[in-house]
């Protein structure tokens, strides 16, 4: 497969498994649109802008990666990028059902765009954002979940709260 798949997610923040999950696509793809929603109903801790910058960090020397923000329909921005394929990762059997109704849902409002599903890579089958937050909120230590910049702005904002 070649071609355009778009990654969406809130990415609040970015974890190794989303970096690997998108690395991973790139073994597909020739380009790998990262669509970061905006998601308000989800009240994520850093806004849109914020999410957008870390990952524009994140994947800066890699040219088949982009990251674009998005609100409204999946499907709609999927097309806006000229994408033919959505990518998203599971990391659990619980994380199926809900994946498998959005892929459906999708499937029967654009018939042309397929959803691929890529499993996480073992070391970061547990691993989520709101988990890392969490562990981070508490003074956990979650350096080996997040880029080292990703955990200085996740710190630095905790730290801004207290």
């Amino acid at each position: 497969m070649k071609g355009t798949a778009i990654y969406p997610g809130t990415f609040d923040p970015v974890t190794r498994g989303h970096i690997d999950i998108c690395q991973r696509a790139l073994k597909m793809f020739d380009h790998v649109v990262i669509g970061v929603a905006d998601s308000p109903a989800k009240e994520p801790f850093f806004d849109i802008n914020e999410r957008f910058d870390m990952l524009e960090m994140v994947f800066d020397d890699n040219d088949h990666i982009s990251v674009k923000p998005f609100s409204g329909l999946l499907i709609d921005f999927a097309r806006d990028c000229d994408a033919d394929v959505i990518i998203r990762g599971l990391r659990a059997i619980s994380d199926f059902e809900y994946e498998v109704q959005l892929a459906g849902m999708n499937r029967s409002l654009a018939p042309e765009i397929e959803t691929i599903f890529l499993t996480a890579a073992q070391r970061y089958a547990f691993v989520s954002s709101s988990l890392v937050r969490e562990i981070a909120r508490l003074d956990g230590d979650v350096s080996e979940f997040l880029h080292p910049e990703i955990l200085h702005r996740l710190t630095t904002k905790l730290q801004s709260l207290k």
